[in-house]
């Protein structure tokens, strides 16, 4: 089963493995299957699910919303997020104004069939929008009961002490930031933790096996596996590609010894490295087959010894990205419409 975790300096406790769909409710999979993934977790003992009013323009929080009918809702913690362009696309539907905001967690509780979501996360930093009209809609929102909690996703470390401090004032608290973590993205660890860490937000972190890359199944000069997410036309592929060097599939396949040393695959591997820090509450994982929950819950309760978190180190070398100035250099710097 899977171990629970608290969520920043909050006693909301969630599974440390959690579900995501990002990449395929309503997109990759069709919706029996996402149905049986769902359940696939449940039956592994996790009991947070996060997902996004944008994957597959709102159908993956609908397909998620089915998936999750007839559960007790009070053991379960369900995440959304609010921020890229839905629906038609108007002018109003995108980013962190009061008007987008308000709107949508309205529409996400409709699509996902419950009156609240545990947490609630601002997509993207909306440089358009005052921080405090973003943050008193939040206030709002949690006064009202339609979520119990907010987060942020991909902020920077000055971005989430603003916020934090905003928040504060307004009566409630940031518990979490979501940001891309694994053994070969770290941009997070210089900045984004420490801030994370002085203001009370844990890390629910997303594509801890970078995209499927850390699983070890794209070798060096081998053709790419039939229906993975490197042969993914409607999206994965065109996220993957930063991993897709010949470089770093050499590298990640000399993690396959310390992976075989404490009995792992290697995905098993890439979610327990990220369990690793302190700081991270949850590995966000998703599956396009109900086998691969079962297999990624193995993951949780893990401890790496220090020498091999050492080696790991030393086995990646130089291909690893480290440059806190990846997370500001991948924001919008315009509202994206």
């Amino acid at each position: 089963m899977v171990n629970y975790r608290y969520l920043g300096n909050s006693g909301l406790k969630i599974t440390e493995i959690t579900y995501g769909n990002w990449l395929t409710h309503g997109s990759q999979v069709e919706n029996d299957v996402a149905t049986q993934c769902v359940h696939a977790a449940l039956d592994a003992g996790i009991t947070s699910f996060d997902t996004a009013d944008v994957y597959a323009n709102t159908k993956a929080e609908s397909v998620l919303g089915e998936a999750l009918k007839g559960q007790r809702r009070e053991s379960l913690e369900i995440f959304t997020k609010v921020y890229w362009p839905t629906g038609p696309g108007g002018p109003n539907d995108t980013g962190l104004s009061r008007k987008h905001v308000m709107e949508s967690i309205n529409s996400s509780l409709r699509r996902l069939g419950t009156d609240y979501v545990d947490l609630y996360q601002a997509h993207r930093y909306d440089v358009e929008t005052p921080l405090e009209e973003t943050m008193q809609a939040f206030a709002d929102i949690v006064r009202q009961g339609k979520a119990l909690y907010i987060g942020v996703s991909e902020w920077t470390a000055d971005q989430i002490r603003a916020g934090a401090e905003l928040a504060k004032e307004l009566g409630f608290q940031l518990i979490s930031s979501q940001p891309q973590y694994s053994m070969l993205w770290r941009v997070i660890e210089d900045e984004v933790v420490p801030a994370s860490q002085e203001k009370g937000l844990s890390q629910i972190v997303w594509s801890p096996m970078a995209q499927g890359v850390l699983s070890g199944k794209y070798v060096p000069g081998k053709e790419l596996p039939a229906g993975s997410r490197a042969t993914d036309e409607k999206g994965g592929a065109k996220m993957i590609q930063r991993f897709m060097r010949d470089d770093v599939l050499e590298r990640v396949q000399g993690l396959k010894p310390v992976a075989d040393e404490l009995d792992l695959s290697m995905a098993q591997l890439a979610v327990a490295w990220v369990l690793q820090n302190d700081n991270v509450a949850a590995a966000l994982v998703g599956a396009s087959r109900p086998e691969q929950v079962a297999e990624n819950v193995k993951a949780s309760g893990v401890e790496i010894p220090a020498e091999l978190m050492a080696r790991i180190d030393d086995v990646l070398g130089d291909v690893v990205e480290r440059d806190a100035g990846k997370t500001l250099e991948g924001m919008p710097t315009t509202r994206v419409a």
